[in-house]
């Protein structure tokens, strides 16, 4: 079984996969009478046709070592996935090579930190390490086959390092 260590959650390593969403450095603004900071248009959201939804979603923890046996990905709509709570979860993508995944990679969010998936990037399915595993989700809502999925072969262990 091939195995993929997990490593920390950061915007360059996250880079070509999407966006970290997370209230890091200086605000772009301070509103609400200065009590508040904004940090201002953080994911690239992309949609064809269809509109931009939120929705709540709730999943059962996984425990470590995760067994990775699919990865999906949706070519109609970018998918941003922002936590209810503070507890890690665990993110899952992979490059496109030739229309399949390559080599996933696994990275471990921080207190906070939330992601946008782009549109068309292979990821695992939502994965939190703690329950409640509540999340508020940003993604396209209309008409179409949104949805992509590849089960490998065998599958991979995710584990800490």
């Amino acid at each position: 079984m091939k195995r993929i260590a997990i490593q920390p959650l950061t915007a360059e390593a996250f880079a070509p996969f999407g966006d970290v969403l997370e209230a890091e450095g200086a605000p772009d603004k301070i509103i609400n009478e200065g009590l508040c900071g904004r940090f201002h248009d953080r994911a690239r959201l992309d949609f064809t046709d269809g509109q931009a939804g939120i929705s709540i979603f709730k999943s059962e923890a996984r425990a470590l070592p995760y067994q990775l046996t699919m990865v999906e990905r949706h070519p109609l709509g970018s998918q941003a996935f922002l936590p209810m709570s503070l507890d890690p979860f665990l993110v899952i993508v992979a490059p496109d090579k030739g229309g399949a995944p390559g080599d996933p990679l696994a990275f471990r969010t921080a207190p906070g930190q939330g992601i946008n998936l782009l549109r068309g990037t292979w990821h695992g399915v939502l994965t939190p390490l703690a329950e409640p595993g509540l999340f508020a989700v940003v993604d396209r809502i209309g008409a179409g086959a949104n949805l992509e999925e590849h089960w490998f072969e065998a599958p991979y262990e995710v584990a800490s390092v």
